[in-house]
């Protein structure tokens, strides 16, 4: 029987399933070893820490990724039929993510992942986490292909260029609205895809009712959810990952084809590229590659 404390589990677990977590731990990108006092084993993984303890055969759960470890990696020797605090599995849903808001240079891109008890696992094993805690651009693109390569994945890949997204910003004149509509358009993708999944989740939008509005306008039978770090959910994890290896993708390749240094984010040095890219190909060629309604674009003249 497991107590449940806000993001902490507690629970009595045998030697055999002790060891069969071990291994699964040992076995999983997403898991560092650590050391823990009076454990026998402890890991660190996204938004969690496990450690076991062999004297008590007690196993500790801690973190905001508390339910997605005991969803995903639990031993089955440790929840019972009719045992009420063992938590649910990933019931089907929709992960919805975006990379590039925040970045002068590039698209934006909205990435949509579909994830069930079946496929959660597998993402799991993959290291599927938050695409801003892996620094490694290969390895972003490495999971990326391993994740569309999933046996039974469906996903969705909405890349919206700088000279699109340029008028788009136009018509909404607004970053929240332009993000609803592309999450409403891969959430409608995806369930043209998968028309028996109820929900989708992404992260928490300023004023939720702009994507429910959004994605009403699609009058789908999908339930939308909306949560601050979203992204400690697997099929949301899966999604920015996918996001932001296309971003890559699409800085690295234009940036040879411009011969020029296309930056991230818009600091001082993001203006100074800005500016040579203007000397060698031209203002009116900035809104290929720029988001022009940033701060910056008001500084080069």
């Amino acid at each position: 029987m497991l107590s449940d404390m806000d993001n902490q589990y507690s629970g009595e677990l045998t030697e055999a399933a002790a060891q069969q977590l071990q291994a699964r731990l040992s076995s999983s990108p997403a898991f560092c070893a650590q050391q823990r006092e009076y454990a026998l084993f402890s890991f660190q993984g996204m938004d969690v820490n496990v450690s076991y303890f062999a004297k008590r055969r007690r196993l500790v759960v801690q973190g905001h990724g508390t339910q997605n470890f005991l969803r995903l990696m639990l031993p089955e020797a440790l929840s019972t039929p009719g045992d009420d605090n063992a938590p649910p599995p990933i019931s089907p849903h929709f992960g919805v993510d975006e990379s590039g808001k925040g970045d002068y240079f590039g698209p934006l891109v909205v990435a949509g992942v579909y994830a069930d008890a079946q496929l959660a696992e597998p993402l799991l094993r993959i290291g599927c986490r938050d695409s801003k805690l892996i620094s490694s651009d290969a390895q972003i693109s490495h999971m990326a292909e391993q994740i569309k390569n999933l046996p039974g994945m469906a996903f969705e890949v909405l890349c919206i260029g700088p000279a699109r997204y340029n008028d788009l910003y136009t018509q909404t004149g607004n970053l929240n609205k332009l993000l609803a509509w592309g999450h409403a358009r891969v959430i409608a993708a995806l369930h043209a895809k998968v028309p028996a999944c109820p929900r989708a989740l992404s992260d928490q939008f300023a004023n939720e009712w702009v994507l429910r509005r959004a994605l009403g306008q699609y009058h789908l039978p999908v339930q939308i959810e909306q949560y601050p770090r979203a992204e400690q959910d697997i099929a949301v994890a899966a999604a920015s990952i996918l996001a932001r290896a296309r971003f890559v993708e699409w800085m690295n390749k234009t940036a040879r084809a411009a011969k020029c240094e296309l930056p991230l984010g818009c600091a001082p040095h993001v203006l100074d590229a800005a500016r040579r890219f203007v000397a060698l190909h031209g203002s009116s060629r900035l809104r290929d590659v720029a988001k022009l309604h940033f701060k910056l674009t008001a500084q080069l003249s």
